[in-house]
């Protein structure tokens, strides 16, 4: 069953020039942050003829001058994390061991990786959920080991839900987006209405489409997308998203490039 796009699909315009940092409240006092958490994705480790060992330098340099300069407390890599080969699975966590902070990844079409090697390397299966503090994280799978484009299991998803309900808000990580309004998004009916009919999701972020860097909604959902920061095709520039969670309960999302124009996309909501 297909739905109709239009009557729901909208590109947020980006803000350039606007900061971010922090949100005044009604006394002009900046409203504390409470979490703030960072997404890249699409790194391809290993892809042939792309610099990839840079840019993987280049983002953990600039993450973890995130932590010293604003702090974080997640960094969640949605999706491709290699570039086909599973034997490079190693190399990649061995490489990113020098971020500063905790960090969570979700399984892409190239990191063609079986469940039980998954499991072994990152101690804890493609379809995970954990909660801190008033928030909880819901990483989907949305591939398999051949690299096939695949919808979240909807089942399970909605037992991580349930689990969740008492929780402010939801943010949820799928690298293949579930709506076709990109060239490289798959249809997941069942799946983008659970969500819209979830009160606490918040937000949805995907990768995978590396020239999408902006916020799609569904209903009064937004979908965030943050471009990629490595491989051979998509933005002009290589960045990553930044959530901040402010102590009353609003929040906000935007993208960010290290190196020009640095706040792309911003959005704000309600937790």
């Amino acid at each position: 069953m297909t739905f109709k796009r239009r009557s729901f699909l909208k590109l947020l315009p980006a803000l350039p020039g606007l900061s971010f940092i922090s949100k005044p409240a009604e006394n002009n006092v900046p409203a504390r942050i409470t979490m703030r958490f960072i997404v890249a994705s699409d790194g391809h480790y290993g892809q042939p003829n792309t610099d990839f060992k840079q840019f993987h330098t280049d983002l953990i340099s600039w993450v973890n001058r995130e932590k010293m300069q604003k702090g974080v407390d997640l960094l969640f890599f949605n999706g491709d994390l290699i570039h086909d080969d599973p034997t490079l699975l190693y190399d990649f966590k061995n490489t990113i061991s020098n971020l500063s902070v905790p960090f969570y990844v979700s399984r892409g079409n190239h990191d063609k990786v079986g469940l039980d090697v998954w499991q072994s390397t990152w101690g804890y299966p493609t379809n995970h959920s954990f909660a801190k503090g008033e928030y909880a994280f819901i990483i989907g799978d949305t591939s398999n080991e051949k690299g096939e484009y695949v919808c979240p299991d909807a089942t399970w998803l909605k037992n991580e839900i349930a689990k969740h309900k008492d929780k402010k808000g939801i943010f949820v990580f799928l690298h293949i987006t579930p709506a076709k309004w990109t060239v490289n998004g798959i249809e997941c009916k069942e799946v983008i209405d659970l969500f819209e009919n979830t009160p606490n999701i918040k937000a949805i972020f995907n990768g995978h489409d590396h020239d999408q860097d902006s916020t799609k909604i569904y209903g009064k959902k937004p979908y965030f997308f943050d471009g990629h920061f490595g491989g051979n095709w998509g933005t002009t520039y290589k960045g990553y998203r930044i959530v901040e969670i402010y102590e009353d309960s609003t929040w906000q999302s935007y993208q960010y490039n290290p190196t020009a124009a640095p706040v792309l996309n911003s959005f704000t909501g309600k937790s």
